[in-house]
């Protein structure tokens, strides 16, 4: 039941619904402002009887993982935050869980702009929380790698560990040959790769310690 979800976890569910319904009321404005635009200079659009200038700015780094595209996308993203953020939430403790759910958001935002700005040169718009949402999902294939986890789409349990990898290199090769375009692959694995950073990190694994160690 959503009361007992703990309680970052919940409020991370209700603003994303509340802005995903925000969206249905101002649509593009919204996006104009608040979606993650790629680096350099603004561009000139024409909405309506005048020019907008659309961009990066730095506030996107975090408002873009509130914003979806569709009903499918927030939906998948909330049913992964409602199954997966509790238990993660639980073993961080609400302040360390709501500092790695935005780092990964951040870092996998970091990376879709790098992707785009050197690789790919387009100029669109990227929204979700699912590089947070792969954050969250490494960090139960690290802490519950023995854990059961089944696909809805392959119902066959498999330990989180090997869920986690495989669905890691399926983005890998999905993003390097431009599988499934209009998904920000890179963005996913940029989640993961910021939480399994943030995470050793905490385990005491790098050359920079943190003041405690995360115990399990």
């Amino acid at each position: 039941m959503p009361f007992d979800l703990p309680p970052v976890t919940r409020n991370l569910l209700i603003a994303n619904v509340v802005v995903f319904l925000l969206q249905q009321i101002f649509g593009d404005a919204l996006l104009q402002y608040f979606a993650l635009w790629p680096w350099g200079p603004d561009q000139v659009f024409q909405v309506g009887q005048g020019l907008v200038s659309i961009g990066f700015r730095p506030w996107q780094l975090i408002t873009y993982a509130f914003m979806h595209g569709s009903v499918t996308h927030i939906l998948f993203n909330m049913v992964a935050l409602y199954m997966f953020g509790g238990a993660i939430e639980r073993t961080f403790g609400a302040r360390n869980f709501t500092v790695y759910y935005f780092v990964c958001a951040i870092v996998a935002a970091v990376a879709q702009l790098i992707v785009v700005h050197w690789f790919t040169h387009g100029f669109y718009p990227t929204l979700g929380a699912s590089g947070a949402i792969f954050g969250l999902l490494l960090a139960f294939g690290m802490l519950y790698p023995h854990e059961k986890v089944m696909l809805i789409f392959l119902p066959v349990p498999m330990p989180a560990w090997l869920f986690v990898i495989g669905y890691a290199v399926v983005e890998l090769v999905m993003g390097v040959t431009g599988t499934q375009a209009g998904v920000a692959h890179f963005a996913h694995l940029g989640g993961m790769l910021g939480g399994y950073v943030l995470i050793e990190y905490w385990r005491g694994r790098l050359p920079l310690k943190p003041k405690r160690y995360l115990r399990r």
